[in-house]
C-alpha cells in the first residue's frame, strides 16, 4: 500500500531511493473516476522499475481542464484510492499550468509513462524528462475506456 505525501516530502524521498539505487516510474493524470484503463496503466508502469510515483491534477486543475461538473471524487479520496493499490508507492498533487512540468521537475524520474492518446511531440513533459536523464515511454491505449465515457453512460442510465 501507498502514501499520499506533499511533494517536498515526495523529493526527500526520492533522493533516497536514488542513494538505493532504485528505479523512479512517475505517471500522472486526473485520475476523477478510477476505472480498469487506470489500473492497467497503472500495473505497467509499476513493471517499469522500482518505485511508481503518481502525481494527481488538483482540485482546481480538474475543474479547468474537464469543467465546473468535475472533479467527481476529491483531490484527496483520488489520492486515497490510488495509494490504496498495491502498485502505488506514492501519490502527490499538481497544480501549476496544469502540466506536470514542475512534478516532473522536483522528482526527475528514471522513467515518465503515459497512456497510448499522448504522443511523445504532444507533450511538453516529454523534454523535462529528457533533460533530466530520463526516458518517456507511451504504452498503449485501452479504447472505449475513459472517465468521460464512464460519466455519458451514467447520465443516459439516469435520464428520466
Amino acid at each position: 500500500m501507498g502514501v499520499v505525501a506533499p511533494r517536498d516530502l515526495v523529493v526527500k524521498w526520492v533522493k533516497q531511493f536514488r542513494e538505493e539505487g532504485l528505479t523512479i516510474v512517475t505517471t500522472n493524470g486526473c485520475f476523477d473516476v478510477l476505472h480498469v484503463g487506470h489500473i492497467r496503466i497503472l500495473q505497467q508502469c509499476a513493471e517499469h522499475g522500482d518505485i511508481l510515483i503518481v502525481g494527481i491534477n488538483s482540485d482546481a486543475s480538474v475543474k479547468r481542464l474537464k469543467g465546473d461538473t468535475r472533479p467527481i471524487f476529491s483531490q484527496e479520496d483520488r489520492a486515497e484510492m490510488l495509494a490504496s493499490l498495491e502498485i502505488v508507492n506514492v501519490v502527490t498533487f499538481f497544480e501549476e499550468n496544469d502540466l506536470p512540468i514542475e512534478f516532473i521537475k522536483d522528482i526527475r524520474p528514471d522513467v515518465h509513462i503515459k497512456g497510448g492518446d499522448y504522443t511523445l511531440e504532444r507533450m511538453p513533459e516529454t523534454k523535462v524528462v529528457e533533460e533530466g536523464g530520463g526516458k518517456v515511454v507511451i504504452l498503449p491505449y485501452t479504447s472505449g475506456v475513459s472517465t468521460s465515457k464512464i460519466m455519458e453512460r451514467i447520465h443516459k442510465a439516469w435520464k428520466p
